[in-house]
């Protein structure tokens, strides 16, 4: 170490590719249906429908902001309920051997709503086909750790600049890869663009939520402690 340097102990995060000034024209759309359900767990200061408004948070394609930094609001979903608690109130859980525990009060204030698109959505296909056309891996863009999360936002605000056809984005979920985890741009829907198809229900007080997500917790290792 060179005399006057300061070690902070903190490795940089690694880089990956950045978008390019023409990837539009290589994003291989793909349509989800009108009648394809969405799952969403969500904090319950948000309504069933109600998108993130931005600028706060740290996930992997939010939040993102458009031409003069105005933020775009985004939503969260999966194909499944189990996609989208993993995607969200066990998006944490260590990869480790053995039980691991989720305190319960991490869960609280957690609610799981049933969406269905008011029409058909044209989403940017992020699976591992379509990105290699991209020429990014899954490694980079889905795989990837929290640290590199400001490098993945730029590809999802290069996709909502150049594609100005797709509503959101669409991958194979890295929490739970049978299912399909989507993001969508509000800015880019109608009015009341998702329609609940079921009540909204507290994920922990809702008593067959909660058997889910017990039987969830327990295929994953977890333990759901506290009160």
């Amino acid at each position: 170490m060179k005399l006057g340097s300061v070690a902070t102990g903190v490795a940089a995060p690694r880089a990956i590719p950045a978008p390019y000034a023409d990837l539009g024209k290589l994003v291989t759309r793909k349509t989800w249906l009108a009648s394809t359900k969405i799952h969403r767990i969500h904090p319950e200061v948000y309504g069933a429908d109600q998108f993130n408004p931005g600028p706060n948070g740290n996930a992997r394609f939010s939040p993102i902001s458009g031409a003069g930094g105005i933020s775009i609001p985004t939503i969260y979903g999966g194909t499944t309920f189990e996609c989208a608690a993993m995607e969200t109130v066990f998006h944490d859980v260590p990869h480790a051997p053995g039980l691991k525990s989720v305190a319960k009060r991490k869960l609280r204030g957690h609610q799981h709503s049933q969406l269905v698109p008011s029409s058909n959505l044209t989403l940017a296909d992020l699976s591992s086909t379509a990105l290699r056309k991209l020429g990014i891996p899954r490694a980079d863009l889905i795989d990837s750790e929290k640290d590199v999360y400001p490098q993945t936002r730029l590809w999802a605000e290069a996709i909502h600049e150049q594609c100005p056809d797709v509503h959101g984005l669409e991958w194979v979920s890295k929490q739970d890869d049978k299912a399909s985890a989507i993001i969508l741009f509000g800015d880019r829907l109608p009015l009341s663009p998702l329609q609940s198809v079921a009540p909204s229900v507290d994920i922990l007080t809702d008593a067959p939520t909660y058997s889910a997500l017990v039987d969830l917790a327990d295929a994953i290792g977890v333990k759901i402690t506290g009160r």
